[in-house]
């Protein structure tokens, strides 16, 4: 017993240090069709996990998101150009740069529309505030 305890042990924390290591997610470029100035995308998360997306947009441009899930369980932060990521010693993405809109404590953002401040690409990061979420997100620029 005492050789398997420390081995179950082990197991169970190989995990939480695999989950440091993971990759730094590349944010997907967002597309608009030829002559339009708005788009979808959607995709599905579990809990703990973000999806990243680039924007290139101009100083002056308004930008309007909407993210909405079946389970009312999405956030999203929009980031402005020249933000960073990295991952802290948890494994958790830390965002080093200005936010469009910081949430106040306990808001989940699914809305926003306002002027971009600079020219650049804009890092929108959506989250699953519980549990796994499925999602659709819709961009206009004007």
């Amino acid at each position: 017993m005492r050789i398997a305890l420390p081995f179950l042990l082990a197991l169970l924390l190989v995990p939480a240090a695999a989950s440091a290591a993971d990759p730094i997610p590349t944010p997907k470029p967002v597309f608009f069709a030829s002559g339009s100035s708005r788009g979808t995308v959607g995709g599905h998360l579990q809990r703990g996990e973000h999806d990243l997306y680039s924007l290139k947009a101009f100083s002056g441009q308004v930008m309007t998101v909407n993210v909405t899930a079946p389970d009312d369980n999405i956030a999203f932060e929009i980031y402005e150009p020249g933000t960073t990521f990295s991952r802290d010693a948890n494994g958790d993405l830390v965002f080093s740069g200005k936010s469009l809109h910081a949430p106040a404590e306990g808001e989940d953002t699914t809305r926003f529309k306002g002027r971009l401040p600079s020219r650049g690409t804009y890092i929108i990061a959506i989250a699953s505030t519980r549990g796994g979420a499925r999602y659709s997100m819709d961009i206009r620029l004007d």
